[in-house]
């Protein structure tokens, strides 16, 4: 899926664009990771980039399911990520997984899309304590 998202300067607006053409199959999968970019960008904590993601989120921030939990799962192994952020509702879905590819990742299952966040984003930089 093309998207287009631009930020400015100020920090106070910011636009997403996703076109019409953008392929269907893609579009419903990409909320969680759309969000992710989102909250990156205006918070400046990098994503963790051994994790990938996949799911749609509603307003409210609830985690809905996604078709093509096998394929994409596969296409994550391959690029070489060792964890998969999914829906929870599509953890049955893994059942469809080859054992080997199972065994090799960590699959975490969110409902909320504060849980997505926090496994995606790098860990915070500790305080330095006072002297």
């Amino acid at each position: 899926m093309k998207s287009h998202l631009g930020f400015d300067t100020s920090g106070r607006h910011f636009h997403v664009h996703v076109p019409a053409g953008a392929v269907p199959k893609d579009g419903p999968s990409a909320g969680v990771t759309m969000t992710t970019a989102l909250v990156s960008l205006l918070s400046g904590r990098p994503v963790r980039s051994s994790v990938g993601m996949t799911g749609e989120v509603t307003l409210q921030g609830r985690v809905l399911p996604i078709g093509g939990v096998k394929q994409k799962v596969l296409a994550a192994h391959r690029a070489g990520l060792t964890e998969v952020i999914l829906p929870a509702r599509n953890g049955p879905d893994l059942d469809d997984v080859p054992d080997a590819v199972r065994e090799a990742m960590t699959f975490h299952l969110a409902e909320d899309v504060q849980e997505v966040l926090v496994v995606a984003f790098e860990p915070e930089a500790a305080q330095p304590l006072a002297a």
